[in-house]
């Protein structure tokens, strides 16, 4: 006998059940994730890392530094695959709350309280955290914060992060040569809780 034709609830049933997503020319999995994007360094990444380059940025040794809103920024680093990636460093650095950082081609006039520039490691779980400031905004920027991560001696990441629903992103050069997707990547909330603001940025790498 002729094999029964297939009725249109079946062939959808079968059509959900097989874990893929097709994108026209082939198949890929469902759950295939994309790498953080990459943004440019900028100019001022430290010439030399500071004595104190800890997690806590509103400590620069035996200063504490009051100006700005604090911010708790805490995220995670996995791979292409969701797994962490235990032992990654995550750095980052941003301009104090008048729009200095600490480096020579800024004139040294960021507040020496504001340690600027951070590094934690990676645990098992793939998370880390940062105590720092919402950024602040300087002549032609909107507000943002520089991030880099490092396994080892590879670099795997370097970009910006961005504050969502600040007006002066739409101004901003970088921010604008971001498609949606990008954008929507780099670009998180800063929620207010009952310890200040908190931010959490997820990053992807291919490690």
């Amino acid at each position: 006998m002729p094999p029964k034709p297939l009725h249109r609830r079946h062939v959808t049933a079968a059509l959900i059940a097989v874990p893929f997503a097709w994108t026209g020319l082939h198949a890929e999995p469902a759950d295939a994730r994309r790498p953080t994007p990459a943004q440019t360094e900028g100019p001022f990444y430290p010439v030399s890392l500071p004595g104190d380059s800890d997690f806590d940025l509103l400590r620069n040794g035996g200063l504490a530094y009051g100006r700005g809103q604090p911010v708790w920024l805490e995220g995670s680093v996995t791979d292409l695959a969701a797994r962490p990636v235990a032992g990654a460093q995550v750095e980052i650095w941003q301009c104090d709350e008048t729009g200095h950082y600490h480096h020579p081609g800024d004139g040294g006039r960021a507040d020496p309280a504001f340690q600027g520039f951070g590094r934690v490691s990676v645990g098992a779980g793939g998370g880390w955290r940062f105590r720092t400031i919402r950024p602040a905004p300087y002549s032609g920027r909107t507000p943002h914060i520089h991030v880099k991560v490092r396994l080892g001696q590879r670099e795997l990441l370097t970009t910006q992060l961005y504050v969502a629903g600040e007006p002066r992103n739409e101004r901003d050069f970088l921010w604008r040569a971001l498609d949606a997707e990008q954008r929507r990547a780099l670009t998180v909330p800063f929620e207010r809780t009952s310890d200040g603001l908190r931010a959490a940025f997820p990053i992807v790498v291919a490690a």
